[in-house]
């Protein structure tokens, strides 16, 4: 899924500082439930050591449980090398790097996926609203200017009556958010210090306006859309910080901009894509890339640009299907993105697919070389059988699997029925076939009903000649949208 590609693309490595180190506990299959047992409420992290996002996560993590030491909290995190650890991470259904999951209350059951941002405050604002209650009491100005100062975005409800039902409904929509704190006050110093004269709420945050005060009916639902609306830039830069946030949240279509930081009309481009922002708050995330930056190169790739293609916008759909759509213009102003915008809006912007040009010697070896351009065409021959990898050229498994597959294509060389093709799926995109990790073995068999079947076999040149002999039968199954764990993730 593209969220594995984002987050995964920053292998950003860096150290702890010992003796924060020391303040994560190493847990092991040996001494799990003892530590369950210890330490009722505890944050795990299962890490892999070779993954650089788990390598990035260390330090941050480290910090949150040297604050959560300091301030005396019973709260404990703890890590498990998922590699070593294999009967752990196989119990709680580790996929990838990092998963980390909340133990609360010594239970050893469905422990909570944690669902925030990966920076040390946010670990710890999560715990707290984990462990405590979901809003908070604000006796005076000072613990309110304090909330307010120690995190990037604070709700604050302001209700003379505790028991009143727009109270009440904010206690609900605090209960269902997990990474903002929420707080509540009657007290007349702190609203006449916010300048608040009614029963009201108000989002606080360190960036835009400064704050939000909500208007319409007091319900959960409409304080839940109005904190979604709000709780972002209006543009978010993509970082090692901020992916969780981005991928985490309930705005599922984003525009991204790419653009280098060291551009002349950086700052312009900037003004102009926030100002666009402003009119989609809560509809689309508006999302700015440094295009620069080497950690970035694999997004570029995603969305088939290169650097010196930059300044691009690009719209991007994290539904079921991943659709990506190009505006026709490569205008950045407020106007040419605010009508990109709303064409995507109104449903009538159709699905940008890369494609490579044909090679001129696409069939004149075994292997035959596909690009979106003949894809249909060849794929879908009515009198061929199509046995297709799809792969990326920096993927490690399809490194290891081309002397294989090569030798499969030159033993059905000469076949008047049989196709052993290869698309590159980092530069071609097919409608009818959705890749989500690297190599992707798919067959076409001969016939008008257009169906493809996965190849789920061994992958040996032994494997595959059976699945081809027995008509795509045995080592088969019908085409299903699911990753294929011993493959690489688009990360």
């Amino acid at each position: 899924m593209l969220k594995f590609l984002l987050i995964c693309t920053l292998a950003v490595a860096s150290r702890a500082e010992v003796g924060e180190e020391e303040d994560v506990l190493v847990l092991k299959k040996s001494n799990f439930e003892e530590a369950l047992k210890a330490h009722p409420n505890i944050l795990v992290e299962f890490y892999a050591p070779w993954c650089g996002h788990c390598k990035a996560l260390a330090p941050e993590f480290a910090k949150a449980a040297g604050l959560l030491k300091a301030e005396g909290s019973e709260v404990r995190l703890g890590k498990v090398d998922a590699t070593e650890e294999t009967e752990l991470a196989q119990e709680y259904g580790v996929r990838g790097y990092p998963t980390i999951k909340f133990f609360k209350g010594g239970e050893k059951e469905s422990p909570k996926e944690y669902s925030a941002g990966r920076q040390a405050d946010d670990i710890v604002a999560w715990l707290k609203k984990r462990t405590g209650p979901a809003v908070a009491t604000l006796a005076g100005v000072t613990e309110a200017e304090s909330l307010i100062a120690d995190n990037e975005v604070a709700v604050i409800g302001f209700f003379k009556d505790a028991d009143s039902e727009g109270a009440k409904a904010f206690e609900k929509a605090a209960e269902t958010t997990d990474d903002v704190p929420f707080a509540m006050t009657a007290d007349d110093a702190v609203f006449a210090k916010f300048e608040v004269s009614k029963d009201s709420v108000v989002l606080f945050k360190k960036f835009d306006e400064g704050r939000n005060t909500f208007d319409g009916e007091l319900t959960k639902e409409n304080l839940l859309a109005f904190v979604k609306a709000n709780q972002l830039p209006l543009v978010i830069e993509f970082t090692e910080q901020t992916a969780p946030k981005i991928f985490g949240g309930e705005i599922k279509s984003h525009i991204l901009m790419f653009l280098p930081k060291t551009a002349k009309d950086f700052q312009d481009k900037m003004d102009q894509f926030k100002k666009a922002a402003e009119g989609f708050k809560g509809r689309i995330l508006f999302i700015f890339i440094d295009s620069d930056v080497d950690d970035n190169q694999r997004i570029l790739e995603f969305f088939g640009l290169k650097k010196e293609e930059c300044p691009a916008i690009r719209l991007i759909t994290l539904e079921d299907e991943m659709t990506k759509y190009r505006p026709e213009s490569d205008a950045i102003t407020a106007e040419s993105i605010i009508s990109f915008c709303e064409l995507f809006i109104e449903g009538k912007l159709k699905p940008h697919l890369m494609s490579q040009d044909i090679p001129e010697d696409w069939d004149k070896n075994p292997v035959r070389v596909l690009v979106g351009k003949n894809f249909e065409e060849v794929v879908f021959d009515s009198s061929k059988n199509v046995f297709v990898e799809f792969y990326a050229p920096w993927c490690g498994h399809c490194k290891q699997l081309t002397p294989i597959w090569e030798k499969l294509a030159e033993k059905y060389k000469d076949s008047a029925d049989i196709i052993v093709a290869k698309m590159d799926s980092t530069a071609n995109e097919i409608e009818a076939v959705k890749v989500h990790s690297f190599p992707t073995l798919k067959f076409f068999p001969a016939g008008e009903e257009r169906k493809v079947i996965d190849y789920n076999g061994e992958r040996t040149l032994e494997g595959f000649t059976k699945f081809l002999e027995s008509g795509g039968k045995e080592g088969g199954a019908p085409a299903e949208d699911e990753d294929d764990l011993d493959a690489e993730l688009l990360h």
